[in-house]
């Protein structure tokens, strides 16, 4: 009877043993790897979930927010020589795949390079062959590094009250770019309320109420000692959102943008523009872009701004943002505006500069590119004397049946590296790029260009054109307003993609 009544009792403490253990490993796994808190209310996020369960906020935009810091210099982890690519730069040419001795070691997969790891033995003609400096050997950590602006789970900067949104964040996506301008100025409308309120750190919901037809004309005015609550900087998607944002919380705002409405988007560097999901854009509704063009996104924008009446002033270039006595005044080129937050939405690529001529405007120009292949099997004019000009004709000159003219005002390119002249010179031996230099386009017309080479009027073919002739780069921008910039590290996954946050 005894050994009978031990028997059980040690399969008792047996059975609640092991159940104890599992409890505790599912814990810990759910700590570790099924479940991880949201950036921006700390609530548990169960594994694979888009959206916080708690707050709402889609965690796609928090993927290079929540990324570690880099280390002052790259440790080597004794491994072999590999490949990376940088997302941030790659244009999707294809010069690396084709350069590359090992096959399947990198590959195109959705416009992008991307290098199997497994395969990668660190030959580096990769390297050698990526006109744009888009990929790099290391023998350290498989992760991809961004120089980015340092933001908070709210995007606002160590500065307090200024925000940085959109591309200029380290992602170029449409959809995060609207959910970062809807984040950040829900965060500004919340400390809005809270010092309307008397409390200088409290305080939740919105700034104000929307009006019934979503319209609020009297908020867009500054108060009675001429500050705004908000500034934003760029009526690009993560602009509008932030505006329509500010407008349905009733805010006053501005916006001020330096060309057209949408002027980004009328200058992105791809022909077409595709959201696999729909976005909420405020006031608006579900956004839904599926392959379509940048003009379609430029009429809903235009319909939005059309309904709701925002505050946008164009032609507005801004040329300084400072602080004083916690008002930041922004300075333009006609005058300067006062307001106790900034929302930046400028762009990865800051203010490119100009040329000046007619037909600049024409959907067919561009400052930047970011998929070559969308321009194979047409005639590509790229403007400009620097690396980056020589750079785009290079990568352009690698797409089926791409005719690309450079032209440049110079009589030689003294400014570029002995790289870049080497295999431009490679190219134009071998008819893929025609140089012009002692050249200026005076005129861009539809379905050509008229220049001026060597003091002689010459119109050539042309499809599109590709200005790369300088400009304000965005970081000394931000480094003039006080902004950190700092690099983050977005682990790779074996075949070489970044691992979401």
């Amino acid at each position: 009877m005894d050994s009978w009544l031990t028997t059980i009792a040690f399969l008792a403490i047996t059975v609640a043993s092991m159940a104890w253990h599992v409890r505790r490993t599912a814990r810990r796994q759910g700590a570790a790897g099924e479940s991880r808190a949201c950036p921006r209310c700390s609530a548990r996020v169960p594994a694979g979930a888009d959206l916080c369960p708690a707050c709402g906020v889609p965690l796609q935009a928090y993927e290079v927010v929540a990324a570690p810091q880099a280390a002052r210099s790259a440790t080597a982890t004794g491994g072999r020589l590999h490949a990376i690519v940088r997302t941030d730069t790659c244009v999707g040419c294809g010069a690396c795949v084709g350069a590359c001795p090992e096959p399947g070691a990198i590959r195109l997969i959705g416009k992008l390079a991307v290098v199997d790891l497994d395969r990668c033995v660190g030959h580096g003609e990769c390297a050698k062959a990526c006109p744009v400096s888009g990929i790099v050997l290391t023998t350290g950590a498989a992760v991809q590094r961004l120089e980015v602006p340092q933001v908070s789970p709210h995007f606002e900067t160590n500065v307090f009250g200024l925000y940085v949104v959109g591309e200029l964040g380290g992602r170029g996506l449409i959809k995060n770019a609207i959910n970062e301008g809807k984040i950040a100025v829900e965060h500004v409308a919340q400390r809005a309320r809270a010092a309307r309120a008397g409390s200088p750190d409290g305080g939740a919901g919105p700034a104000g109420a929307p009006s019934a037809t979503g319209r609020a004309p009297s908020t867009r005015l500054p108060g009675e000692d001429g500050i705004l609550d908000l500034i934003i900087v760029g009526s690009g998607p993560a602009g509008l959102s932030a505006a329509l944002t500010a407008h349905h919380s009733g805010l006053r705002y501005l916006v001020l943008e330096q060309g057209t409405l949408s002027d980004s988007i009328q200058r992105y560097p791809r022909h077409k523009i595709l959201m696999a999901e729909p976005v909420h854009v405020p006031l608006y509704g579900d956004l839904w872009v599926a392959d379509t063009s940048k003009e379609s996104l430029i009429k809903v924008w235009q319909a939005v701004v059309d309904r709701t009446g925002l505050a946008i002033r164009t032609g507005a270039r801004v040329s300084g943002v400072s602080k004083e006595s916690g008002v930041f005044t922004v300075a333009t080129e006609g005058g300067s505006f006062r307001a106790r937050h900034v929302v930046l939405a400028i762009g990865r690529r800051g203010t490119p500069r100009r040329l000046g001529v007619a037909g600049e405007d024409l959907p067919n120009v561009f400052y930047d590119i970011v998929e070559m292949e969308a321009f194979a099997r047409s005639r590509v004019l790229v403007v400009g004397g620097g690396d980056s000009a020589v750079e785009s004709a290079l990568g352009l000159a690698n797409q089926a049946g791409t005719e690309v003219t450079l032209s440049y005002r110079g009589e030689a390119f003294a400014r570029i590296k002995d790289r870049n002249r080497a295999k431009l010179e490679a190219e134009v031996a071998r008819g893929r790029v025609q140089v012009l230099l002692r050249s200026e386009a005076r005129e861009i017309r539809s379905g050509s260009v008229l220049l001026t080479v060597a003091g002689a009027a010459q119109e050539i073919p042309n499809d599109y054109v590709i200005i790369r002739i300088g400009g304000e780069p965005p970081h000394d921008f931000l480094r003039r307003a006080g902004v950190r910039i700092v690099e983050k590290e977005i682990a790779l996954a074996k075949d070489g993609s970044a691992r979401a946050a």
